[in-house]
């Protein structure tokens, strides 16, 4: 990769393909999440309504609010130095319409310290006006999880010629209406590359092959941290959950034991020596 700012900016990501480079852009929800993918390199940083799953046991997302994803956007910010963070529009926060969008996206910015905004769907008058109110937006076609009781489910899409034109045509409008990026999910991945050769913008895929411009994983499911599902665009980095029940029965099993804590793990006094410090200073 070519000269990496100190801080990512919109342009810097807009221009991406320009420069030849691929992006990586990670979830993240909290502090400590978001600072182990800042200082681990990741360009972006979205703090994805995923979070309604994967951190608050919802079984889609959207049950998560505003006042939700504002308290994980203002947390993972505290994390985030160089990466460009994103803060996911909501279900329910744009869909009355742009002055809804506006003013939660501002609340995004002010409040919460974001950098952008990522907007499901073709909702070209809501990208337009927040383009004009200088929030920068992130588009996101395809499987758009906010849609999936219209979806029927999280299903594949794009299938088919009417699917496949339908999309294109989507991706076109979000792009004409100001969209700095666009995030395809869940498509085929040729038509994942025709859509990335029609737009000028970067394409950041999940789960839509390797010929966009970037990718997209969530931090819980690379990780191994998410264990109930396991979709098969996910690759799995590590297993953390394994390893944290692993480390969480080790402990438990200690403090049955009583092998944990040991005396070195604990604190005396000076005033009251141990037996055991009598006995290392002046023998049995």
């Amino acid at each position: 990769m070519g000269h990496v700012p100190k801080r990512i900016t919109v342009p810097f990501v807009r221009e991406a393909r320009a420069r030849g480079e691929r992006l990586a852009m990670v979830t993240a929800y909290d502090y400590p999440s978001g600072r182990l993918a800042d200082s681990a390199g990741v360009d972006l940083v979205l703090v994805g309504d995923s979070v309604a799953m994967v951190v608050l046991g919802h079984a889609d997302t959207l049950s998560v609010t505003m006042e939700e994803m504002l308290h994980h956007v203002r947390a993972t910010r505290r994390g985030v130095e160089r990466a460009l963070l994103v803060a996911d529009m909501p279900y329910g926060s744009f869909h009355l319409g742009p002055r809804q969008a506006v003013e939660n996206a501002l609340r995004f910015v002010k409040e919460g310290g974001a950098s952008a905004v990522k907007i499901e769907g073709a909702r070209i008058d809501v990208i337009e006006a927040l383009v004009e109110a200088e929030v920068p937006v992130m588009g996101h076609v395809g499987l758009t999880p906010q849609s999936i009781h219209k979806f029927g489910g999280f299903k594949v899409q794009g299938r088919g010629a009417e699917a496949r034109s339908a999309l294109l045509a989507a991706a076109r409008a979000v792009e004409g209406a100001g969209a700095f990026a666009l995030v395809l999910e869940c498509i085929p991945s040729e038509l994942a590359r025709e859509v990335t050769s029609a737009l000028a913008i970067p394409t950041i895929g999940i789960g839509a092959g390797a010929a966009c411009d970037g990718q997209v994983l969530v931090y819980h499911d690379l990780l191994g941290i998410e264990e109930r599902i396991a979709p098969r665009f996910v690759r799995r980095y590590a297993e953390i959950g394994r390893a944290t029940r692993e480390a969480l029965a080790a402990y438990v099993a200690d403090v049955r034991s009583g092998a944990f804590p040991n005396e070195s793990e604990g604190f005396e006094d000076p005033a009251f020596p141990t037996q055991q410090t009598i006995e290392r200073l002046y023998g049995s």
